[in-house]
């Protein structure tokens, strides 16, 4: 494993550093909406623009990355995004806010799908769950760190829309200058979300609430902090909280899935998550236990996004790892635009703490799915080869009593629907010879001297 990180170094420092700039744009941009005079619901609504554009990058990047390739693209990409940060700092009106955010999750999902098409590329499926978390990781390190750069300059001024731009640059240097080819890609397999439901229906499922659950805690914890008081440097903490949780356990719950199993540790940090987000809804925020407990729910509700993708990677084969990808963002990007919406009408209409009760119905959702999933045992492609041949239909019984079976296929679909009696009485079945005069049953009293042999 650590082959194959060493590997893409440059690709992993690159979206360590667009990630920082993430992290201080999505809670700048919360910030300064309320300074502006945004309600919440118009701020929930103008960061949710974000998500929609990330839907629309998860079905372009594919078809660009199989056009210029891996790098190309990152570099494009993130260029478009440095540019659109500086314009929300020229135009500040709700319409331009959400045409940059649209153009800003348009190039942040093609960022993720380049990035994690290149790592699965990397990747077999005994470490693929460590590989992911390592990636997980510098995202979470990124976004959290970049949280205390709002401290750094007034959130009023234009100077933190400055830096972001500067820092999302600086991420193209290793990528640019990295000697180790991308991976080759040829689009040879097109995946659409629907496809990849039938693939593993839990894996999507869980990935779209897990992006309502994402969408809402990084789109509206600004806002959360703001009317609960908080000042600038309490906000970044909390923000960071989150992030810093998934830092710290994204490693461990990763390696446990490789070791155990999927679904069982997504449905294990699934209920640790309703429960720890149900006490953050009540906790006292100026306790000095409250931070604490926030950087133990970032544990549980961050790592569930690799979870899936680890999910759904270990039943596609390696063409169809990009396109995948794609469609993984898509089914994300249905839930992060939906979810701030409605949780941001919520929180207008009953106050603040509405904000952790729709994280943890996303996780109960999620904890739902795993256990519907878990009713039935998924046959893996390891599984098919694995088994023995089928023997070939030949004679049923003991010699006294022989005759020929029918058709193995034709006995299987009779006993699937319950029909084996129609089966006995198909003439394919009454013509079969029965027991001739070399296995004739002998009569009782004869056979009764060979029954002890």
């Amino acid at each position: 494993m650590l082959q194959e990180i060493k590997a893409s170094w440059a690709l992993l420092l690159g979206i360590g550093f667009i990630m920082l700039g993430n992290g201080l744009q999505g809670t700048l941009l919360g910030v300064r909406a309320s300074l502006e005079g945004f309600d919440v619901f118009t701020t929930g609504v103008v960061m949710s623009f974000y998500f929609s554009g990330m839907l629309v990058g998860s079905i372009l990047t594919p078809k660009l990355v199989s056009r210029v390739g891996h790098i190309r693209v990152f570099a494009a990409l993130a260029s478009t995004a440095s540019i659109a940060i500086l314009l929300h700092s020229i135009y500040i009106n709700p319409y331009t806010w959400s045409l940059m955010r649209f153009v800003t999750g348009i190039c942040f999902s093609g960022l993720f799908v380049v990035s994690e098409s290149w790592l699965n590329d990397r990747a077999s499926n005994e470490n693929r769950g460590a590989i992911l978390s390592v990636y997980m990781v510098v995202i979470t390190l990124g976004m959290g760190s970049g949280q205390f750069l709002l401290n750094v300059a007034d959130p009023a001024s234009t100077e933190l829309f400055i830096l972001i731009s500067v820092i999302i640059s600086f991420a193209l240097v290793p990528i640019l200058l990295t000697a180790r080819p991308a991976p080759a890609f040829d689009q040879g397999v097109s995946m659409s979300i629907f496809a990849l439901y039938k693939v593993s229906p839990l894996a999507v499922i869980s990935n779209a609430l897990t992006g309502a659950a994402h969408g809402t805690a990084f789109s509206l914890g600004a806002v959360y902090g703001l009317q609960k008081g908080f000042d600038n440097s309490l906000l970044a903490l909390f923000m960071a909280s989150f992030l810093w949780g998934g830092f710290l356990l994204q490693w461990p719950i990763g390696r446990l899935s490789d070791k155990y199993g999927r679904r069982g540790v997504m449905l294990i940090t699934s209920l640790v998550a309703v429960i720890l987000c149900s006490l953050a809804s009540a906790w006292d925020t100026t306790s000095s236990s409250y931070i604490p407990l926030i950087v133990v729910l970032g544990g549980s509700v961050m790592p569930m996004y690799s979870l899936c993708i680890a999910y759904a990677s270990d039943r596609l084969s390696p063409e169809q790892i990009v396109s995948a990808s794609g469609a993984m963002f898509m089914a994300g990007g249905i839930g992060l635009s939906i979810g701030p919406i409605l949780v941001a009408f919520a929180m207008s209409s009953f106050g603040p703490d509405v904000y952790f009760i729709g994280i943890a119905i996303a996780f109960v959702a999620i904890s739902l799915a795993v256990l519907n999933s878990m009713r039935y045992r998924e046959v893996t492609p390891e599984d098919v080869e694995e088994q023995s041949p089928m023997l070939a239909a030949g004679v049923i019984g003991t010699p006294i009593a022989a005759f020929a079976a029918p058709d193995a296929q034709d006995y299987a679909v009779a006993l699937e629907e319950d029909e084996l009696e129609q089966l006995d009485d198909s003439d394919e079945w009454s013509q079969a010879p029965m027991a001739g005069p070399e296995t004739a049953i002998p009569d009782t009293d004869e056979a009764s001297e060979e029954d002890h042999y």
